[in-house]
């Protein structure tokens, strides 16, 4: 998938630079840089998902997943600066206006690049909530971005041709669209500083833990103390099991075994370790 990102950011940014250079338009020269940030993000979606998939060694006893939201922290962290030199450019051209030409043909090859990032992006927003993958689906999101900054972009470019004397528009579009890349980019930061700070699982999610332990807990059972945490597309739970402490050893590792089966089956890629306790030891400390 990172693959397709990365030849898909090649030939859109032939065609967003094409249809620049064919125009003079700020609007699709930020349309263009946009599409360098997706190159770039490319590349390093392709490293992390590289190193995510080694499996764990001895200095990463838990795995390489992490890598995924150093890699979509990246591509937050360039997306703002791409949103900067937008902006700063449209600003500087609103105050230096140029005559924009052969708007036509730019138009047509602008929505020829946005239709590449729309097929693009569909598949593998579908490939990355199939895998659970973070970075997939953040550099899809963010050709998804690029794609209505495209139709956006050929929108204004349209009302140009109608009413030349609004040329205006081209430099106002271009700010829009720095300002729209910035709160994507801002919501990538902030999902990549929740998985590397072990944000819990979503709502959602622990309700499904909790109703998996609860359907296997005999009489006299219950569990407390349960954490959850994410890294990557691989999730972390961990709790404590009050069981009666008659209970045998091979009674209770058949117990612990039909719960993780339970957490399993309702989420994927799912590491449960559980803590067996005697009931009565918790009832002496309550």
């Amino acid at each position: 998938m990172a693959l397709l990102s990365i030849v898909t950011s090649l030939v859109t940014l032939a065609l967003k630079f094409t249809a620049y250079f064919m125009t003079g338009s700020v609007s699709l020269w930020s349309d263009a840089m946009e599409a360098f940030v997706n190159l770039a993000a490319g590349l390093f979606a392709l490293g992390a998902l590289m190193l995510a998939a080694r499996p764990a060694d001895e200095g990463h006893a838990f795995g390489h997943d992490k890598a995924e939201y150093f890699a979509s922290g990246v591509e937050g962290t360039l997306i703002l600066v791409a949103a900067a030199s937008i902006i700063w450019s449209a600003t500087h051209r609103l105050n230096s206006p140029l005559q924009l030409e052969n708007l036509g043909p730019g138009i047509l090859v602008a929505i020829a690049a946005g239709a590449a990032n729309y097929a693009t992006a569909r598949v593998m927003l579908r490939v990355g909530r199939q895998h659970d993958s973070i970075i997939i689906e953040a550099d899809a999101r963010h050709l998804l971005t690029d794609v209505w900054t495209s139709a956006g972009v050929v929108v204004g470019l349209l009302i140009i041709m109608v009413k030349p004397e609004w040329a205006l528009l081209d430099s106002i579009v271009a700010i829009a669209v720095g300002v729209h890349i910035i709160f994507t980019g801002i919501d990538l930061l902030r999902r990549s500083a929740a998985g590397l700070m072990d944000a819990a699982l979503p709502a959602l999610e622990i309700l499904e833990v909790e109703k998996a332990i609860r359907a296997e807990l005999p009489a006299h059972s219950s569990f407390h103390a349960l954490r959850t945490r994410k890294a990557g597309a691989r999730r972390f739970i961990e709790f404590h099991l009050l069981v009666p402490g008659s209970m045998s050893v091979l009674a209770s590792h058949a117990l612990c075994d039909r719960i993780e089966a339970g957490i399993e089956a309702h989420l994927a890629r799912a590491a449960v370790t559980i803590h067996v306790e005697p009931g009565e030891t918790q009832d002496a400390h309550s």
